[in-house]
Parts: C-alpha cells; structure tokens; sequence
C-alpha cells in the first residue's frame, strides 16, 4: 500500500501537472470505486484544481471556479489501498482492461487510477467543505509537526506492540506495513515490543529513526517523481534494509533477515539487531500480532480516532 513518502512523491508529481488545471471530465470505468453519492460526481468537472493534500494515506483535490466564490471546494479524494495505482496518461487516454477504474481527463493529459487483482479496494470520494474532509482523516499525528512528547502520547495511548502502533492510522499519519518495518531495524527495536513498556531512550530512538527513515524515502522518492511521473509505485525496493528481504543479509550486522507472517500481513526483522537473537517468527507470536491486529486491512485502514 501506498505511504506517506510514496503519496508525497505523487503529489510532487501531480503539482506541476494538475493545479491550477481544469478537470474537463471524469470518467468512472467501475461504479464501485465511487464511495458517495453527494456531492455527485459530475459537481467536479468545469472546476479547477486548487489545492493537493495528504490525508494519511489519501490523496485529496481541492477544486472550484471563479463562479464559486463564497462557496466551500469540493473534494475528490483518492484512497489507493494495496492495489490502486496513479497513472499520467496522453489528453482523453482510453480505459481499458479490468485494471482502468477511473479517468480525470484534463487539458494536458489524463490522470488515471489502475488497480490490479479482482478485489475492489481502491476508492473514489467527493466531499463538500474542508469539515467533511476532516471526518475522514483518522487523527494520527503527523511525524515532522508533532514533537517527542505528542509522538510518545499518541502511540502509547492504548498498549500495542510497536508493529501494530506505527501502522495504526490513529496514532501515526501515513505508516503502513513497509515503512515500519524500516522505521523499527533504524530503530533496533523489536516489532513485538509493547509501546507502554518502552524506556525513555527507546522512545527517543524510535522518534528519531521514524523521522530519519521517512525523511530518507520522501527525499528520495520525490527527487525521482520530479523527474518522471511515478508509475511503477512498489512496497519492496532493494535499498530498504528490512522490508521484503527476508533471508536477505542485514545491511548492518549481516545476518538474515527474518519474518513473521500473519493474516494478509508480514512483518521483516533482523533478530541480531533488533530482538538480541531470538528469532521471533514461531505460532505464539504470530498469534500474538494477529490478535493486536484487526482482521482485514479495510478494518486498519477504516480506524478513527474517538
């Protein structure tokens, strides 16, 4: 799934070619992908496109006309879940195929959203008002604005292993399943750790290293989307130090990297580093992030904060 250095790498992408641009027509190819029915879908087009944002792990187009003035935006907002991929295509580029959901035609190309597999994650959104927009967002604080002392209340709030709190979107903004694996082998800590039995210099660690690790690939991603439209958005890149390297060498100590797999979910650690060499991918611990885990993604990803 998409995280926040990947969705800010495609909003550094679509900046230059899409704000302060008219959305001409949309043109949905699966009806499952509109989540709503008011505002209509068809309130978009004629609009221009005014503003970007990041919500979690949404993409959100703030859109209006001269006509409007006084009036609220209205919002298309784009969750891509596991499967949903941006495309920039030629002016009125066709859809086709099962994977073509849906089309955002504008004067200088087509912003099109793919997503593979038959199961329909992704999803499409319109809201009137900056207040419908915030109903949506799960709270989660926002790592580069919030300080050591908010980062440790929000995920401490409930008692969950460190694996379950980074990717919990009403703790952190924007963390999933690949960047927290990172974040915790920066941090030598171990997935398994509970958040309300962390010394105060772990927190420390882990504070830093969620910094450094999403400073890193925000950095990295975005000079490459400034390059090239980022078409080929993926969880697994062979510079990340633990994320799908299972039986991989650690690039600090060497040794293999290991795994936990639970429901839809893996977890990639290295034991020498990060849980003082036991290796931890037995059924209890399993059972263990299973049961701190809610059932399926939809249900993670579906959190708000109370």
């Amino acid at each position: 799934m998409p995280e926040l250095p990947d969705i800010t790498a495609y909003l550094t992408a679509l900046e230059p070619r899409i704000l302060g641009r008219k959305l001409e027509r949309v043109r949905l190819q699966s009806v499952f992908v509109l989540r709503t029915a008011d505002p209509p879908i068809g309130a978009v087009e004629g609009k221009t496109v005014g503003e970007l944002r990041r919500i979690g792990k949404r993409i959100a187009l703030g859109l209006s006309d001269a006509a409007d003035q006084g009036q609220e935006k209205v919002w298309l907002v784009i969750h891509l879940m596991i499967a949903g991929r941006l495309h920039w295509r030629p002016r009125q580029a066709k859809l086709s195929g099962r994977q073509g959901l849906l089309a955002l035609d504008f004067s200088d190309g087509t912003l099109v959203l793919t997503e593979a597999g038959s199961k329909r994650r992704a999803s499409l959104h319109v809201f009137r008002g900056d207040e419908a927009l915030r109903e949506i967002d799960p709270g989660g604080v926002e790592v580069f604005s919030s300080d050591l002392d908010e980062f440790r209340a929000a995920l401490s709030r409930e008692n969950r292993t460190l694996k379950r709190a980074l990717t919990d979107p009403r703790m952190i903004s924007g963390v999933g399943n690949a960047y927290s694996d990172e974040i915790l082998h920066a941090a030598q800590l171990s997935p398994v750790a509970l958040t309300q039995k962390l010394m105060p210099e772990q927190w420390e660690r882990l504070f830093a290293a969620t910094r450094s690790t999403l400073e890193l690939w925000i950095g990295r991603l975005s000079s490459e989307a400034r390059k090239r439209f980022p078409e080929n958005v993926t969880a697994f890149r062979p510079e990340m130090a633990a994320h799908g390297r299972f039986g991989q060498p650690c690039p600090r100590c060497g040794a293999p990297i290991q795994r936990i797999r639970y429901a839809d979910n893996e977890t990639n650690y290295c034991a020498a580093c990060q849980t003082g060499g036991k290796v931890l991918a037995d059924r209890s611990l399993s059972r263990l992030l299973g049961s701190d885990w809610p059932r399926t993604l939809e249900e993670l990803e579906a959190l708000k904060r109370r």
